[in-house]
């Protein structure tokens, strides 16, 4: 009996603790709550136009097309023209000069 009641004080104990816990936590974080945003179904938030309007490019977004886009093209072509450094063409390169140096170039007869 003795035994129950030392387990049942000390389990009191540790549950309070846990509760003190949780509700120190929730004091510190008190920041009003959570901020959620009812989603509308328009991109990027903006209101539909009336009819016949059209709608007006802000000044950030010529600057950005035509920068994205010559980027990308620059990259295509430096990408297009890049140096080959793949280790077969160093080693081809190599045995080419070894052979030269040692006057035994392959010849090659048509079949």
């Amino acid at each position: 009996m003795v035994a129950s009641l030392v387990r049942s004080a000390a389990s009191r104990r540790v549950s309070s603790a846990v509760r003190n816990a949780a509700q120190q936590q929730q004091r510190r974080s008190a920041s009003g709550g959570i901020h959620f945003n009812e989603p509308s179904g328009r991109l990027f938030g903006e209101k539909p136009l009336k009819p016949g309007q059209k709608r007006v490019k802000e000044d950030w977004e010529n600057i950005y097309y035509y920068g994205f886009g010559g980027t990308c093209l620059l990259t295509a072509i430096g990408l297009y023209y890049k140096r080959d450094t793949s280790i077969q063409t160093w080693a081809r390169a190599e045995a080419m000069k070894k052979m030269e140096a040692e006057g035994t170039l392959p010849t090659y007869e048509r079949s």
